[in-house]
């Protein structure tokens, strides 16, 4: 039942989107302020783009052990966990005096999304009271994105702008993180009455569903890994080729993309989710040949293309994985198809992440880009084949099923 504030679907709904948007904004937070604490912490690439890394495996913990905890103890319960711990992150950054501290702060910020993000993309499609059914996949795109977009180009200003660069983005992180943690308090109770007590169990995709679950698994890693290279390494590229180390001019570069992502993903609600993870393929092919363009030729044109082109690839794949497992898995196995799916998407972007910092350490970061840029495009050639071949047999099913 509602509360006394009358947060019913529709506000459960609405403060799940909000969720995810905190998700991807304490992901993007630290971006844009990478190359200063390189500068002032003098650290090489390899430590930035780990400090990234650690974030996907502190959240693959919670996946593994805890991809099921949604489905039993309910969704408002694990968001709220999952957000409490996001608040702790910003705190640990904001007093960070070493590179210790960031480390902690990022494997907090995985732990918090690691437990939010799936019960919040679950809690979308429950509570979707739209009669489109894809307006919880689309919803999920364009909420991510505004949080990373947001966090992005706000982090860039106040570090720019204000005082305590490195202390006021993360004031903000707490504080959305405090407001996030009061709506989903008001939201109704939503433990299953039938549901079995929670106890650790390996993460697997609803029965049935197998051929589906790995084409939406390797379209929203593909995303995912595109998205690694960029946050991680996007905004030295951005301070190289523009030349300036204003952070407000960085973040908003940055911004591009994910500003790209959103839009995009307006335009999604209607299209079906297998059309929309193979579209999303050949558009992120596209994407990763300009990364690998603007990195060769240092030309800031080549890299604002990489990043609309690149927004727009993954919005696609992202929107069309998730379409994907929403509409095959059961109530009952939702939470833990989805935390599975992350689990595996995480995963790449965790590799891509630290290889493509230790690439760059080692090799310089034109020919780190060039090397992962070939890597990414086989897993959106994966999902091509795969999603084309799942794409004929549901059509051939479809068609031999009485109406």
């Amino acid at each position: 039942m509602p509360t006394r504030l009358g947060l019913g679907q529709r506000g459960t709904f609405w403060s799940a989107a909000i969720v995810l948007a905190l998700c991807l904004w304490a992901s993007g937070a630290p971006s844009v302020l990478y190359p200063v604490y390189a500068a002032e912490w003098h650290l090489p690439a390899v430590v930035t783009t780990s400090v990234f890394g650690v974030y996907p495996l502190a959240l693959l913990v919670v996946l593994v052990l805890f991809g099921s905890l949604s489905d039993t103890i309910g969704r408002r319960r694990t968001m709220l966990l999952g957000i409490a711990l996001i608040a702790a992150s910003a705190a640990v950054f904001a007093l960070a005096p070493n590179v210790a501290f960031l480390y902690l702060g990022r494997v907090l910020q995985g732990l918090g999304t690691g437990f939010a993000i799936g019960a919040a993309s679950a809690a979308l499609v429950e509570n979707n009271y739209f009669s489109n059914p894809r307006v919880a996949s689309t919803l999920t795109t364009v909420a991510t994105s505004t949080g990373l977009t947001l966090a992005l180009i706000v982090s860039g200003a106040l570090a720019q702008l204000a005082p305590l660069p490195l202390v006021l983005s993360f004031v903000v992180l707490f504080v959305l993180s405090a407001l996030a943690f009061l709506l989903i308090a008001l939201t109704p109770r939503d433990r299953r009455v039938d549901a079995p007590r929670w106890r650790f169990s390996a993460p697997r995709p609803a029965p049935g569903i197998l051929r589906v679950f790995i084409v939406a698994t390797l379209s929203v890693s593909a995303a995912y890994s595109v998205g690694a290279i960029f946050l991680s390494l996007g905004a030295q590229m951005a301070r190289d080729f523009t030349g300036t180390t204003d952070l407000l001019v960085i973040g908003l570069v940055l911004g591009v993309s994910s500003f790209a992502i959103g839009v995009t993903a307006l335009f999604l609600s209607r299209v079906p989710a297998h059309l929309s993870a193979l579209i999303g393929a050949a558009i992120s092919m596209a994407g990763l040949g300009l990364m690998a363009l603007s990195s060769a030729s240092g030309s800031i044109g080549l890299l604002l293309a990489w990043c609309v082109v690149g927004g727009i690839g993954y919005s696609f794949a992202f929107t069309g994985g998730l379409g994907l497992i929403n509409r095959a898995a059961p109530a009952q196995h939702r939470g833990a198809s989805l935390s599975l799916l992350y689990l595996f998407a995480y995963l790449f972007q965790a590799v891509t992440a630290i290889g493509a910092g230790a690439l760059a350490t080692a090799l310089g970061l034109e020919t780190a880009v060039e090397l992962a840029a070939p890597l990414v495009g086989l897993l959106c050639a994966a999902v091509l084949v795969l999603g084309a071949v799942d794409l004929v047999a549901t059509r051939s099913r479809e068609a031999a099923e009485p109406a």
